[in-house]
């Protein structure tokens, strides 16, 4: 498994929570902790920005993705509005996780929850080749569910 240095800052409002981590060895994302003040209710259909209380500094040609807790999405239909949110190698912001009531209760998020992960990724950056037509594939344009639905027998 390979291992990257992230430098990151907890922030003021997060002094009392730890700092992301692991919750198991083959884990690939980290937990993101609610760093809120006070309780934010999410009504069914309802969705808030919540900050998780750090800044971090991605080494170039990394970057690092916002993903829901299944947990989150099993039991309660909250999930990432955004999913995945991309955190480039050169932001420097607070990471702010949007979560979504999506289902059929109140769902309410209390400081320290764990509300997403978040996974650090290499990336590749294309390099445009215009051309006036592309190869052929044996998939060609089809799409939307052009590969079938049922099992492969």
């Amino acid at each position: 498994m390979a291992v990257v240095s992230v430098r990151i800052e907890r922030l003021a409002h997060a002094h009392d929570l730890p700092l992301p981590r692991y919750e198991s060895d083959q884990a690939a994302g980290l937990d993101l902790l609610a760093a809120i003040d006070a309780e934010v209710a999410l009504a069914p259909g309802a969705f808030a920005l919540i900050p998780a209380g750090i800044r971090i500094a991605l080494p170039a040609g990394h970057e690092a993705q916002i993903r829901p807790r299944s947990g989150l999405a099993a039991k309660h239909g909250v999930t990432v509005l955004n999913s995945p949110g991309t955190i480039d190698a050169d932001y420097r912001g607070e990471i702010k996780v949007i979560l979504i009531n999506h289902g059929p209760a109140p769902f309410v998020v209390t400081r320290g929850l764990r509300i997403a992960q978040m996974v650090v990724a290499p990336v590749a950056r294309a390099e445009w080749q215009e051309c006036r037509t592309l190869p052929d594939s044996a998939r060609g344009s089809g799409g939307f569910g052009s590969t079938g639905t049922g099992a492969t027998p």
